[in-house]
């Protein structure tokens, strides 16, 4: 008979110094699915043989199981009896070195609301497998070391079901009785469960072709519901714009004959890359002018791309385990971070990509949750896909590259993906690659990989007129994190720039670096705990454009006065450092302001600061869409990070008087540069017209914060006559923070409008949680009850709940602790519902030792209530006790 029996609720922590290679490996899997939205019948037959590589004692087959209901298990044709099974796992012992192994299971995925393995959204079938939801369709080792071909038919009803698609390649299809059909794929290339995907429903495709670099011919399709089929256009020349760049960039051709997107509403991420079907969040695929923004527009082409190069780096060369995510998505991520700026302005999306890291990753890093990009334990490797593994992975490819330039990253790429072509690797093995193709040693370089932290660089300089030597002086620190105290030195490329005293780049000489012709920027590489630089033949003073183009992650400590900053403001050649300095000016600028609203000071901004803003806004050289980003202040949440003791209320208030004032400072020219911006020409998704729009909107929200009744109207005819998603969400973005008696009126005829589009709904819903109105709470929570509010659906969730945690800092701190309350409900509701959305949620209470006593006071009580919570689930556990003890 079998052994059924529990397993511990207490959660285990897996760590990487345990790993060992599966026990069995799976060389082909056969899957037949009987569809039916309670109960679902799935088969599987696996061929098994022994691992040649595992040398446990131990011989038993292992297969990962969740919410499973076993039908049986037959070994080479046998039924068998004797096994054990609990919640987590089925155990067969005394398997032989090779077998066929057919397992039949049942499922429910009407009720599968953690949206993980088989479920339903709306009335599609649809699959999500990464990291571990394979486990909820069949027992299988669920491992990315278990790299398997796949067979799979799926049958259903022809009716509902007209569409039945799987991984790989058509192959043959039919009908079935009683009203069915059926459809056979097959993907001839190795692959880890977690690519797996299928999906049926009643879906409208559009179609393409791609001309691949060798002449084969691959059909696109993008799968989407009947009322979306006029929004699949840009997702289509997204993709070939992907596939062409990825061809041009790393020489890598697409395999299958067939490439398919499906658009779903109910979705955990963004997007999956599965092998030749990938599964899309609908607001990361569907576009029109009239329904979707530029940074709409701007993002399905990034989230495209990225999925799409996956098939390279994730899926063709895959990670040996969950600790190595990072080899497969920061790798990605740098990839798509690099189209996109090939394809639209280079410089705003470096602005865009570091805002995010300083924003979100930089604060994970001074946090309880703060990890290598290779993480070395986890209790639920769900709340692992973070910013850190994720946009800091991204940031250590792109040092490597800056290490070994352009020719020598595209050489290691290239022995990478033909060394390891069909194979699960780690982290070492892709930096083994680059140091072969480029004999080099980046033995040291590894630390980025296993410590956790953002490096502290204090920054000194010394300009010795006699003898025409500037010397920049650089000591590297790294804070202690949870478990990692005293840091190793970390390897740090910088790249650097001096100006002269007309702004000019100077020639740069370095004193070690005599073979090298002198250049106006060089790579500085910083490799112990201090290092002095000294450039040659400078004739006067220079200014320092330090780390330009971001080239590290770290954070830098260098004396500035708002003057020094004004100049580079206005003449650094780099425009990201350009930039930089003026959100330094900025940071300087608030920070003084913060502390004279804490002791109830006169509050003013510097004329030179004003002018430096003046300057910007009329300049003829910058681009429109640098301009924009330089009105753009530091976030809340960033000036948070630059506090020893986080103050929200003076935060905000500092904040908001710097753009009353700039506003009113500059309302002439702020009112000038919109007029002239303006534009009746039909909506384009091209960067000129993206940085005009952006531009506008800027100016349209200084003006708006004097509050006269001639921008109110301007705001008010935008909404009214634009033609376009962009200029729409722009006023109404800018009327929802104002309590006048148009703004509930315009928010409800926008919903009347646009209540049937799922994604303009979740617009709608985003703008009013983080309206900076004194009742926005009130707000929110009555909104959880509007038609529009569904909590089972991620991106509602995200939308109002979400937004209003993460993004209106100083009412979800609320001195009264109501938001904090407001998220412990949230989260508590949500934990046996999708316990990975509990879990990302509870992430914006992590920090709660930041504030002032009595805020980490109410924190620390919702996060031990949360922990109190009988059968918690491993994701909100992890994040919640991590909090109270890291």
């Amino acid at each position: 008979m079998a052994d059924i029996k529990s397993t511990e609720t207490a959660p285990n922590t897996i760590y990487l110094k345990d790993y060992q290679p599966p026990i069995y490996l799976i060389d082909h899997v056969t899957l037949y699915f009987d569809l039916h939205e309670t109960q679902t019948v799935v088969t599987s037959n696996l061929k098994v043989r022994l691992n040649p590589d595992n040398k446990q004692t131990n011989k038993a087959l292992l297969l990962d199981g969740q919410n499973l209901q076993l039908l049986s298990i037959k070994i080479d044709g046998q039924e068998l009896t004797q096994f054990v099974c609990d919640e987590e796992r089925l155990t067969i012992t005394s398997v032989p070195e090779e077998c066929e192994v057919e397992i039949k299971t049942q499922i429910n995925p009407q009720d599968n609301k953690a949206l993980e393995g088989l479920y339903l959204s709306s009335s599609m079938f649809c699959t999500q497998c990464e990291a571990q939801g394979f486990r909820r369709i069949t027992y299988f080792p669920d491992r990315p070391d278990v790299m398997s071909r796949y067979d799979v038919t799926l049958s259903g009803d022809k009716k509902k079901y007209p569409v039945l698609l799987a991984n790989g390649n058509l192959v043959s299809q039919g009908e079935g009785e009683n009203g069915k059909h059926w459809a056979s794929w097959q993907d001839p290339s190795l692959k880890p469960s977690y690519l797996f995907a299928v999906v049926a429903g009643d879906l409208f495709v559009k179609e393409d072709h791609y001309i691949t670099m060798s002449g084969r011919k691959v059909l696109l399709q993008v799968f989407v519901e009947h009322e979306n089929s006029h929004k699949c256009e840009h997702a289509l020349i997204s993709l070939k714009q992907a596939m062409k760049w990825d061809e041009d960039t790393y020489g890598r051709e697409y395999d299958l004959d067939i490439y398919m997107i499906v658009a779903v509403n109910d979705f955990n991420m963004g997007a999956m890359e599965n092998k030749g079907l990938n599964v899309f969040n609908a607001s990361c695929v569907l576009a029109s002018p009239d329904t979707a923004t530029d940074a709409d527009y701007y993002n399905i082409q990034s989230i495209i791309a990225h999925e799409y190069f996956h098939n390279w780096s994730g899926n063709r060369v895959t990670c040996r385990d969950w600790f190595q995510l990072s080899l497969k998505e920061g790798f990605t991520v740098f990839r798509d971070q690099e189209f996109s700026a090939d394809l639209n302005s280079r410089a705003v999306k470096r602005i865009d990509d570091v805002n995010v890291l300083r924003t979100h990753q930089f604060a994970q890093d001074a946090g309880p949750m703060a990890h290598p990009i290779r993480p070395d334990h986890y209790i639920e490797i769900s709340n692992f896909y973070t910013v850190t593994v994720y946009n800091k992975g991204a940031e250590i490819v792109r040092m490597i590259r800056s290490l070994v330039g352009n020719d020598g990253f595209r050489k290691g790429t290239d022995l990478y993906f033909e060394r390891h072509d069909g194979q699960a690797v780690t982290t070492e093995d892709f930096v083994k690659s680059i140091e072969d193709a480029n004999n080099i040693d980046l033995s040291l370089f590894q630390n980025w990989y296993s410590q956790a932290g953002t490096p502290e660089l204090d920054v000194t300089t010394i300009f010795n007129e006699r003898e025409k030597k500037f010397t920049v002086s650089i000591k590297q620190s790294c804070p202690d994190t949870p478990g990692q105290k005293n840091k190793k030195p970390f390897h740090i490329p910088l790249q650097v720039g001096l100006l002269d005293q007309d702004g000019s780049d100077v020639l740069l000489e370095l004193a070690d670096d005599s073979l090298t012709s002198a250049t106006t920027q060089k790579i500085l590489q910083l490799k112990s705990e201090q290092q002095d630089f000294t450039f040659l033949n400078v004739i006067s003073e220079p200014h320092l454009s330090l780390n330009r183009g971001f080239t590290s992650p770290v954070k830098i400590r260098q004396q500035h006065s708002n003057d020094e900053l004004a100049f580079l403001f206005a003449h650094d050649s780099d425009e990201f450092n350009r930039w930089d300095a003026g959100q330094l000016l900025a940071i300087n600028t608030l920070l003084d302001l913060i502390t004279k609203v804490q002791n109830n000071g006169e509050l003013a901004i510097a004329e030179n600061v004003i002018n430096a803003y003046r300057n910007t806004l009329t300049s003829r050289e910058l681009d429109k869409s640098l301009i924009a980003s330089a009105f753009t202040l530091p976030s809340e949440s960033y000036l948070a990070d630059q506090c020893d003791v986080v103050d929200t209320d003076a935060i905000h208030q500092a904040r908001k008087f710097m753009r009353l004032e700039l506003a009113r400072s500059l309302q002439s020219e702020f009112k000038t540069v919109f007029n002239n911006n303006q534009s009746d020409a039909a909506y384009l998704f091209e960067a000129e017209e993206m940085a005009r729009r952006s531009l506008n909107h800027v100016c349209l929200s200084y003006l708006m914060c004097l509050e006269q009744e001639e921008t109110l109207n301007i705001c008010l005819d935008q909404i009214e006559a634009a033609h376009n998603m962009t200029d729409v969400m722009s006023a109404l973005t800018i009327l929802s923070h104002y309590d006048n008696e148009s703004r509930q009126r315009v928010l409800d005829a926008f919903y009347k409008k646009w209540k049937d589009d799922a994604q303009v709904v979740e617009k709608w819903l985003s703008i009013q949680a983080a309206s900076d109105l004194p009742d926005v709470l009130t707000r929110v929570k009555a909104l959880m009850k509007h038609p529009a509010f569904c909590i089972t659906n991620p991106n509602k969730v995200r939308s109002l709940i979400g937004r209003f945690c993460a993004v209106n800092i100083v009412h979800f701190h609320a001195a009264d602790g109501s938001g904090y309350e407001f998220l412990t409900e949230q989260v508590l509701a949500l934990d046996s519902i999708n316990p990975q959305i509990a879990a990302r949620l509870l992430q914006n209470m992590s920090r709660w030792r930041r504030y002032d006593n009595k805020r980490q006071g109410l924190m620390k009580q919702q996060l031990e209530r949360i922990l109190a919570k009988k059968d918690l689930s491993k994701d909100v556990y992890e994040i919640a006790s991590r909090s109270l003890n890291d």
